[in-house]
C-alpha cells in the first residue's frame, strides 16, 4: 500500500523520514533494548530526548531565556480553562473570536471571570480577520487571547493586535513552526502539536516566566497551574513521552530543512499553488478575504453540496484523504501544513482541473 496524499486538519501528516526513524527504532531506541513508549520517564536515555527537544525547539523559535517551554497533557482545549485559573488575577480577560476554537476558549473563560468579546468575525461566518488595530482592550484586563490561524475556516492573524500594553496570549495550534515567531510579543503562545509537529495527545506552552506564579484562582487544580509543571521541568508527573520523543525528531526535521525561513518559503510556494487556482476556477471558489488567508488550511467550495460531496469522494478514490470541510461548515478543506510535500499540492490541483472539466 503506498501513502496517500493526507490533508487532514490533525491528526495530521507528518514527515515521512520522521516516522520512518520512528519505525527503525520502536524496538530498539539508542541501544536501550527497548521501545520509548516502554522506557520510564526518569531514565538517563529520556531525559536526554526531552532536554534535546527543548533545546531543538529553542533554536528554531529564538525562544528568549525568561520563557519556559512546557510539554503538557490534555491537548490545546485545556489551556482554554487552565489560563484563565492561572491569569485571571483581575478576573477579567478580553478575547477575539475568529472561529470556533477561539470561542469555545472565550466561552471557557467566562466561566471563571468576566471573558469580553472585544471583537469577532461571526457576522461573516468567520471568512475574515477583524481589524484589531484600535480595540476597546479592558483596561483591568489580564490578558488579549486570540486564536493566531483558524484551521476550521482558514483565516491566520497577519498582524498581531495592539493590546495596548496588555499580555497577549495565542494559541497557534494550526500554524505552529510554519513560520518564524517573535515570540517576546507573546505572554503565552501554545499549540496542539498534532496539526504539524507530532501526535495528538500533547500541548507545547512557551509562557513568559512573570506569568508563572502560586497566585491562581481558588480550587485549581495542582495538574492545572503553570508553576507544578515549570518547576518540574515537565516531569511532575509522566509526561507524554513518545509524543515529545516523536516532537524531537520533528524539530530536528525542521532544522535540517533550513527552519522557520526556510518553512515560510515553501509553504508560501505550496498555498499559492493552490490559491492560484481557486482564484481562476469557474467552478471552486475559496471562502476567506484574500489578505486574511490562511498558508496552512485552505477551505474551498463549489455552491453546491452534492457537488462537493461527490468532489471528496472521488478525490478520497484518487488517492486525496480527508478534504471534507469541518462538520461545521461543509465544503472541502485542505490543510497543507509543513510534512505536506509540494507534490501532493500540484497533484491536488492537477486532480481538481480534472473534476472541474467533467463537471462544467
Amino acid at each position: 500500500m503506498s501513502r496517500v496524499y493526507n490533508f487532514s486538519a490533525g491528526p495530521a501528516v507528518l514527515p515521512e523520514e520522521v516516522l520512518k526513524e520512528a519505525a527503525a527504532e520502536m524496538l530498539d531506541y539508542n541501544g536501550t533494548g527497548m521501545s520509548v513508549m516502554e522506557m520510564s520517564h526518569r531514565s538517563k536515555a529520556f531525559e536526554e530526548i526531552i532536554q534535546t527537544a527543548e533545546k531543538d525547539l529553542r533554536e528554531l523559535m529564538n525562544i528568549p531565556d525568561n520563557y519556559k517551554v512546557l510539554f503538557l497533557q490534555g491537548g490545546a482545549s485545556q489551556q482554554f480553562a487552565m489560563i484563565p485559573m492561572n491569569l485571571m488575577k483581575n478576573k477579567v480577560a478580553d478575547y477575539i473570536v475568529t472561529g470556533q476554537w477561539a470561542k469555545k476558549a472565550w466561552q471557557e473563560a467566562s466561566k471563571y471571570g468576566k471573558a469580553n468579546k472585544i471583537a469577532s468575525s461571526e457576522d461573516e461566518t468567520f471568512s475574515y480577520i477583524p481589524d484589531c488595530s484600535d480595540l476597546p482592550i479592558s483596561e483591568d484586563a489580564d490578558y488579549v487571547y486570540i486564536c493566531e490561524n483558524n484551521t476550521i475556516y482558514g483565516t491566520k492573524f497577519k498582524t498581531l493586535p495592539n493590546t495596548k500594553g496588555k499580555t497577549l496570549v495565542a494559541d497557534v495550534s494550526s500554524c505552529f513552526l510554519s513560520e518564524p515567531v517573535d515570540v517576546s510579543k507573546y505572554g503565552i503562545i501554545y499549540g496542539g502539536v498534532q496539526k504539524n509537529v507530532g501526535p495528538a495527545g500533547m500541548v507545547i506552552v512557551i509562557i513568559r516566566e512573570d506569568l508563572i506564579t502560586e497566585d491562581v484562582l481558588e480550587g485549581t487544580p495542582t495538574m492545572l497551574q503553570f508553576k507544578t509543571h515549570a518547576d518540574a521541568d515537565s516531569l511532575y508527573n509522566t509526561p507524554p513521552a513518545y509524543n515529545i520523543y516523536i516532537c524531537g525528531k520533528v524539530f530536528k526535521w525542521l532544522k535540517n530543512m533550513g527552519g522557520l525561513e526556510k518553512m515560510k518559503e515553501l509553504n508560501e510556494k505550496k498555498a499559492k499553488v493552490l490559491y492560484d487556482f481557486l482564484d481562476e476556477s469557474k467552478l471552486f471558489k475559496g471562502t476567506v478575504r484574500k489578505e486574511d488567508r490562511s498558508l496552512m488550511n485552505v477551505p474551498f467550495v463549489t455552491g453546491d453540496a452534492d457537488l462537493d460531496a461527490k468532489f471528496v469522494k472521488e478525490a478520497k478514490e484518487a488517492g486525496f484523504e480527508n478534504l471534507k470541510g469541518h462538520r461545521s461548515v461543509g465544503g472541502m478543506r485542505a490543510s497543507i501544513y509543513n510534512a505536506m510535500p509540494m507534490e501532493g499540492v500540484e497533484k491536488l490541483v492537477e486532480f481538481m482541473k480534472k473534476f472541474e472539466e467533467e463537471n462544467k
